[in-house]
């Protein structure tokens, strides 16, 4: 009974059941004063058999009906997803020379561009919602908060430099969770968080990921924060950027990212094209948009209910001509 909150009314049912049992004993008395003083032939040319069956559809469609309306009243309960009120997600965006490539048209950082901007618009009301770029170095762009068109107007600014420091950009998010979770009363009062990091290539500085301001480490510092990092792998193996009139190959690096994602316990996704990477943020902000809850379950219920004893006074009419 853990889908009722309140089954004790269930015993109700008895009380149904009680009725149907009485309905059925009226019926054989009916019966059998019927055959003692009743004519058989006459009976049967006056109240043929298919008579005799369809009377009962009224007090059956009844007696359902009363068992679904006591269902309602032990009020019914089922998982719902809803809005969440409070939530925190960060933003972190590459922004090294890197995505300058165009094998996702026009180009990686304009179709990651116009997709964080989407994410941004369609991303629950009342989530606080930062950005941060990194490339060489990270920078905090928007501080989290629910004005989503902060996040908007700072996409469109990202600008391209020099190598990739992925951890900083996650130790950076980190700094600003636990800065938001601060104000708002301490870790126990805090709303979930999440980061969101999307990059197309390997961390260039550190050298070494498990170095201590290193990708690797930063991400073990997210699961002990209990922040898990949503990646995004996005571009092809088939990039290219011009270096000084040099093609240089730039192909995305899954397996870095997989293992940032798998280290923090979040998720890690790929992207090769705008509308996959689209996607990709449709499921994210699904994830983080929503909650799901148990709650009251009951309307249903009492629809069917209802609906059935309408239609038993309708049948009692039409067949019997009075109602049940």
């Amino acid at each position: 009974m853990s889908f009722l909150a309140s089954p004790w009314w269930l015993l109700l049912l008895l009380v149904v059941a009680g009725l149907a049992a009485a309905y059925i004993y009226v019926q054989r008395l009916r019966r059998k004063r019927a055959l003692r003083f009743a004519n058989l032939d006459l009976l049967n040319r006056v109240a043929p058999e298919q008579r005799n069956r369809l009377r009962h559809v009224p007090i059956a469609l009844l007696l359902v009906s009363l068992i679904l309306l006591v269902v309602a009243v032990a009020a019914p309960q089922a998982d719902r997803r809803v809005p969440r009120n409070k939530a925190t997600v960060i933003l972190v965006m590459d922004v090294s020379r890197s995505m300058n490539a165009t094998d996702v048209a026009p180009s990686r950082i304009r179709a990651a561009q116009d997709a964080a901007r989407t994410f941004a618009d369609e991303l629950t009301d009342g989530i606080n919602l930062g950005l941060i770029s990194y490339a060489g170095t990270a920078s905090t762009l928007v501080s989290p908060t629910p004005d989503h068109n902060a996040t908007k107007a700072a996409v469109d600014k990202l600008r391209l430099d020099d190598k990739t420091a992925t951890g900083e950009g996650i130790f950076a998010a980190i700094q600003q969770i636990q800065t938001l979770n601060a104000v708002l009363g301490g870790d126990a009062a805090a709303p979930p968080a999440r980061i969101v990091l999307l990059s197309d290539g390997k961390e260039t500085v550190p050298d070494d990921p498990d170095d201590p301001r290193g990708a690797f480490t930063a991400a073990r510092k997210a699961s002990e924060e209990k922040i898990p990092i949503s990646t995004i792998s996005f571009g092809t193996m088939n990039g290219t950027v011009d270096l000084e009139g040099d093609q240089v190959p730039v192909p995305v690096d899954d397996e870095s990212l997989r293992k940032i994602a798998n280290l923090s316990s979040g998720q890690f996704f790929t992207a090769a094209s705008l509308d996959e990477l689209n996607r990709v943020y449709e499921t994210l902000q699904q994830q983080i948009g929503y909650e799901t809850r148990r709650g009251d379950n009951s309307r249903p219920w009492l629809i069917a209910g209802t609906l059935l004893a309408l239609l038993s006074a309708f049948a009692a009419l039409a067949i019997n001509r009075r109602l049940p």
